[in-house]
């Protein structure tokens, strides 16, 4: 006896299109000629930002980086970087519940490697050694945002805090 397999269609994900919307470099050494050794303290701040486009199932989404570069031993700012880089995905046969965590988690992983090359050779061209970002875990992200907008939720309700510690 054949068994019948219900033909539930798997999700699908296609990128259209990749695209830098905004890139700020300022190359601050320079324009200073700090002069020594510069050990440089590097932080990196990421935001992510998703929205619908007007074509059915194509869904934007933006990774906002900012790249900040200071002597160790003195703290003044040897450059700053700034980012955000976009990709236009269409995406089918996704339950509706799972498309707020997929467009930001892994939407920005396919974005990333391409992120990497550029802040990659934006520094090495700016005069400072290529900086190669470490992986970004955007699960964890995701998480910290969500239990973030909880916390505020939660202030919002009873008064307390109960926020999350973003991470660094």
């Amino acid at each position: 006896m054949a068994e019948k397999v219900s033909k539930t269609p798997q999700p699908s994900m296609n990128i259209l299109a990749q695209f830098i919307r905004d890139m700020s470099f300022e190359n601050i050494l320079a324009q200073k000629g700090i002069e020594g050794e510069v050990s440089p303290d590097v932080q990196v701040q990421v935001s992510l930002d998703a929205k619908k486009r007007i074509p059915e199932k194509q869904f934007e989404v933006v990774v906002k980086l900012k790249v900040d570069s200071k002597s160790k031993n003195t703290s003044e700012q040897l450059f700053l970087l700034e980012l955000e880089y976009g990709g236009i995905f269409q995406i089918s046969s996704l339950p509706e519940a799972q498309l707020h965590p997929f467009l930001l988690i892994e939407c920005p992983r396919m974005l990333f490697p391409f992120i990497r090359r550029i802040v990659s050779d934006v520094t090495r061209d700016g005069g400072f050694p290529s900086l190669n970002l470490e992986n970004i875990d955007f699960l964890q992200l995701y998480k910290t945002k969500i239990g973030q907008k909880a916390g505020n939720q939660q202030i919002n309700q009873d008064g307390r805090d109960r926020s999350v510690t973003p991470l660094n």
